[in-house]
């Protein structure tokens, strides 16, 4: 997730679409906030790691 904010956030910026923008950096803070929950051993909706 954080991965695919990153390439969203990205392409967004250069080809000057702000929604991709927008989409991308919302993607990387829920993916940084699943993976720090994640890794603390707190299970987030039933589930201990998202890959």
């Amino acid at each position: 997730m954080i991965i695919l904010g990153v390439i969203l956030a990205l392409i967004g910026y250069f080809a000057n679409i702000s929604i991709l923008l927008t989409i991308g950096v919302i993607l990387i803070v829920v993916g940084l906030v699943l993976w720090l929950l994640g890794a603390t051993g707190r299970a987030v909706g039933g589930r201990s790691h998202y890959y």
